[in-house]
C-alpha cells in the first residue's frame, strides 16, 4: 500500500468528521466470504445457511443502544426477520483495505445513527434487492414480480425461498446503483421500542469487553505516566522490582512513563509500585485550582475574545435598561470515570501489529498504532471490543500508543496493558472548566432588550483538534449559543452578544458526554430564571415570550410544563424548575420536582419530566433509556463531582472522592418522545444538560437562594 502515513494518522485522529482518502486496494475474489465461509451480500450484510443475518457495525457499543438502532435501520430496508438478526464489528483495517466501504468509525457527539443512517439503511436496501433478484433470476421472472417479508421470498404462483438459499448467487450479482429508500410511513422496524441485541449477552457474560481479552502465552502490563501533565521521566530505578514474581522487564515509554510487564496484572501492579520514578515536572507542577480560577477570572474582563453569536447593540441596549441584572458562574474540570479503565491488548511483531481494545474511535486507534509501532497500516489492524462506558474518553487514543510501546518491548508475544483505577482518574481528558459572566437588561414591563454571555475558559479542540479551529476560534466552546445550526440558542434576543476569552491549562480537556452543552445549559437556563425572577415575571411565561419563533423548542417547553404540572397545585413541600436547550439537533426540555429540608442542606429529587424532539425516534425504548441515563450522569456532576489540582496534579484518584449517585437517590424520569420529523437529531448527549438547571432553578423556588457554582457539595448540599 502506498500512503502518507502522517496524513493518515492526522486526518483519522479526528474526533468529529470523516477522512476524506482512498485506498486503491484489489476486492480479492469476487464473492467476499465472513470468517465462517457465508457469503457477503455487501459490506453490510452477511446471510449464513442457516438464515442468521449478519449485520455489520462500524460505530461503537458503549452501552448507549448504538448496536441495536443501526441494526435497525439496516433491517428495516433488508426485511429481514428481525428475531434472525446478530451483528459484528468490521475492523477499521478492513475499512482503510476496502476504500472506507463503512464509513466513519468514530462514535461521539450523539453521531452514531444521526451521520449514518443513509448510507446505513441503502446497506440493507441495496442487499435486500440483490436477494430477490437472484430468486427472480432462478425462477426466470422479474424482480418486480416478487415481494419479500421477514426474509421470505414470494414469487409468481406463490412459489418462496429464503434469503439463506439464494444467498451464494445474490453475492455475486453486481450492486444496484439506485437504491431507494421506504418512504417513513412505511417504517415497520424503524420506530419500534425493540429488544437490545446485547441484553442477553450482557447478563450471561458473553460479551467480550476490552479486559476480557485472553490471547495464548499473554503477559500483563501496568504503567504509571507522569501525575502532572507535560512531565517527564528524570530517572528510574527498577530493580526492586525487576527482582519480584512474575515480573518480565522494568521498561520506559515515550518521555513520561514507566510500565511493568508480568505474567498477572497483579503482579505487574505491585511491582510498580516498587518502581523509584524521579519526575520532571517544569512549570506545571507549580499550578493549582486556585491558580486556575485566577486565570480564568481575568478572562471575563479581558478586551480579546472570540465572538461567535451577536446581533444589535447589547452594550447600549442594556445601559439604557430600567432593570440591569448580572451573575457569574463557574463550572469545574470533571472525569469520564467510566466503570471499565482504559486498556488494549497488542501482539507486535516486525511484519505486523495488531491490537485488541474498547475504542470510540477505531479509525484513529488505527493511526495510533501505526504511528507507534512504525509499521504501515496496512500491516496493522484494530480489533474493536464492546466499551465499558465511554462518554467521549476513549475517542482519545493515548492508551493504544502507550500499549504498542510496551508490546514492542516483547515482539512475538501479546501484552494486554491495563491502567489502574488511579492512573485512569488521573490522566483522563477532562470536562472542560469554564467560568462565565452573564448580563442582561430589562425594560419598564420586564421584557428582555439585550443580553451578554462572555465565557472564559478552556477549548477542547485547540488541544485535541487544533487544526479545526476557525481562526483560532473553537465553535464548539458556544454550543447551544450558535446563531442557528444543531446547537442554536433558540431564544430571538434582538440586541445580543456572545464571546469566548480563551483561556487553556496543562489539563487536558476532552469531549465529556454533552460536551460544552453542560455548562452552557446551566449559565444560560439559571441566568434566564433569574432574569424572571427580576422582571416579576413566570419563568414558563418569560421563555416563552422569547422563544415564539421557534416552534419545535416551544413545543418541548410547553410538553414538560403540561406533564411536569407547571402551575398547578404540587405536593406539599414540593417545588418545581425548568431548562430548555437545543443542542445535537435535538429539541430538549426539563421539569424538575423536588423537595428540601435541614435549611435547603438536603436535596430530594422526586421527579423529572423530560421532552425530547430528535427527529426520527429510531427505538423510542432506547431514547427513554439514554434520557434517564444520561440525568445519572448530570445529576452526579452537579451535586457530587469536580476534579481540582494541586502542584500541577489531578488530586482525585477512585469512586471515594468523585462519587456518583445511587440507586436510591434516582429520581423517577418522565419521557416524552415526540419526533416531528424531518430531521435527525441526536440523543445520548442532549438531554444531559436539562437535568441540572431544572434542579437549581427549582432549589431557587423552595429555598431562595441562587446556586452559581458546581458541585452542589461545596456549598454543603447533599443529594437525598
Amino acid at each position: 500500500m502506498k500512503m502518507n502515513r502522517r496524513s493518515f494518522i492526522i486526518s483519522s485522529a479526528a474526533v468529529t468528521g470523516g477522512l476524506a482518502l482512498g485506498f486503491n486496494l484489489p476486492f480479492g475474489p469476487r464473492v467476499v466470504r465472513a470468517a465462517d465461509g457465508s457469503p457477503e451480500i455487501n459490506a453490510w450484510v452477511v446471510i449464513r445457511p442457516d438464515e442468521t443475518v449478519v449485520i455489520r457495525i462500524a460505530r461503537s457499543e458503549m452501552g448507549q443502544g448504538s448496536l441495536t438502532g443501526l441494526a435497525q435501520l439496516c433491517a428495516e430496508e433488508l426485511e429481514c426477520d428481525w428475531a434472525r438478526v446478530t451483528t459484528e464489528f468490521p475492523t477499521p483495517g478492513a475499512n482503510a483495505a476496502r476504500k472506507r466501504v463503512w464509513g466513519d468509525y468514530s462514535t461521539g457527539g450523539s453521531r452514531g445513527i444521526r451521520t449514518s443512517h443513509e448510507y446505513v439503511r441503502k446497506g440493507g436496501a441495496a442487499a435486500r434487492m440483490m436477494l430477490v433478484k437472484a430468486a427472480a433470476d432462478q425462477w426466470n421472472v422479474s424482480p418486480s414480480d416478487c415481494s419479500v417479508s421477514k426474509g421470505v421470498i414470494t414469487g409468481p404462483g406463490g412459489r418462496k425461498t429464503t434469503y439463506g438459499k439464494v444467498a451464494e448467487a445474490a453475492a455475486q450479482l453486481p450492486a444496484p446503483t439506485d437504491v431507494p429508500l421506504k418512504d417513513p410511513k412505511d417504517w415497520k422496524v424503524i420506530g419500534k421500542p425493540l429488544k437490545r441485541l446485547d441484553t442477553a449477552d450482557k447478563v450471561n457474560g458473553k460479551l467480550v469487553y476490552g479486559l476480557d481479552i485472553k490471547l495464548p502465552g499473554m503477559l500483563n502490563a501496568a504503567i504509571k505516566d507522569s501525575p502532572v501533565f507535560g512531565g517527564k521521566v528524570a530517572s528510574f530505578d527498577g530493580a526492586k522490582a525487576q527482582s519480584m514474581a512474575g515480573v518480565k522487564k522494568v521498561v520506559q515509554v515515550g518521555d513520561s512513563g514507566v510500565a511493568v510487564i508480568a505474567d498477572t496484572w497483579w503482579h505487574a501492579k505491585t511491582a510498580l509500585d516498587q518502581v523509584d520514578v524521579k519526575w520532571d515536572f517544569g512549570e506545571n507542577g507549580k499550578v493549582s485550582s486556585e491558580s486556575i480560577a485566577e486565570q480564568l477570572k481575568a478572562g471575563l474582563d479581558a478586551q480579546e475574545a472570540f465572538v461567535h453569536n451577536t446581533a444589535g447593540d447589547a452594550n447600549a441596549a442594556i445601559a439604557s435598561s430600567a432593570k440591569k441584572v448580572s451573575a457569574e458562574y463557574s463550572y469545574p474540570f470533571l472525569n469520564h470515570a467510566p466503570m471499565e479503565p482504559n486498556n488494549a491488548t497488542v501482539l507486535y511483531t516486525d511484519e505486523r501489529c495488531e491490537v485488541w481494545c474498547p475504542t470510540q474511535n477505531g479509525e484513529a486507534a488505527l493511526a495510533a498504532v501505526s504511528e507507534a509501532s512504525g509499521l504501515p497500516i496496512s500491516k496493522c489492524d484494530v480489533h474493536k471490543t464492546i466499551l465499558g462506558g465511554g462518554f467521549g474518553r476513549r475517542g482519545f487514543t493515548d492508551y493504544v500508543r502507550q500499549a504498542v510501546l510496551i508490546a514492542k518491548q516483547t515482539p512475538g508475544t501479546p501484552v494486554k496493558m491495563v491502567w489502574s483505577r488511579e492512573e485512569d482518574m488521573t490522566h483522563g481528558r477532562y470536562h472542560p472548566i469554564m467560568q462565565a459572566r452573564l448580563t442582561g437588561g430589562l425594560d419598564e414591563k420586564g421584557n428582555l432588550k439585550g443580553l451578554k454571555i462572555r465565557l472564559s475558559g478552556q477549548s477542547i479542540l485547540a488541544s485535541a483538534r487544533p487544526e479545526a479551529l476557525d481562526k483560532g476560534k473553537d465553535p464548539f466552546t458556544f454550543q447551544g449559543y450558535w446563531p442557528q445550526g444543531e446547537h442554536s440558542l433558540e431564544y430571538t434576543i434582538e440586541n445580543l452578544h456572545i464571546d469566548h476569552a480563551m483561556r487553556n491549562t496543562h489539563i487536558l480537556p476532552g469531549f465529556w458526554r454533552g460536551v460544552n452543552i453542560n455548562q452552557n445549559a446551566i449559565f444560560l437556563e439559571c441566568f434566564i430564571d433569574e432574569l424572571a425572577h427580576e422582571a416579576g415575571r413566570d419563568p414558563l411565561e418569560f421563555r416563552r415570550s422569547i422563544m415564539s419563533r421557534n416552534p419545535k423548542s416551544l413545543a418541548v417547553l410547553n410538553a414538560v410544563a403540561e406533564k411536569g404540572g407547571w402551575g398547578k397545585p404540587v405536593a406539599k413541600g414540593h417545588h418545581l424548575g425548568l431548562a430548555h436547550f437545543r443542542a445535537f439537533g435535538s429539541y430538549v426540555a426539563a421539569c424538575a420536582e423536588i423537595s428540601v429540608r435541614d435549611n435547603g442542606s438536603k436535596v430530594k429529587v422526586h421527579k423529572i419530566t423530560a421532552a425530547t424532539d430528535c427527529g426520527y425516534a429510531v427505538n423510542p425504548a432506547q431514547i427513554e433509556r439514554q434520557i434517564a441515563g444520561s440525568f445519572v450522569y448530570g445529576l452526579s456532576a452537579a451535586f457530587m463531582q469536580e476534579c481540582t489540582v494541586k502542584d500541577g496534579a489531578i488530586q482525585q484518584t477512585n469512586f471515594h472522592d468523585f462519587n456518583s449517585m445511587r440507586i436510591a437517590q434516582m429520581p423517577k424520569v418522565v419521557s416524552i418522545v415526540m419526533p416531528s420529523g424531518g430531521f435527525w437529531g441526536g440523543v445520548g448527549e442532549p438531554t444531559i444538560c436539562v437535568a441540572a438547571p431544572a434542579v437549581l432553578n427549582a432549589y431557587f423556588r423552595a429555598t431562595g437562594k441562587r446556586i452559581r457554582t458546581i458541585p452542589l457539595k461545596n456549598h454543603g448540599i447533599e443529594m437525598v
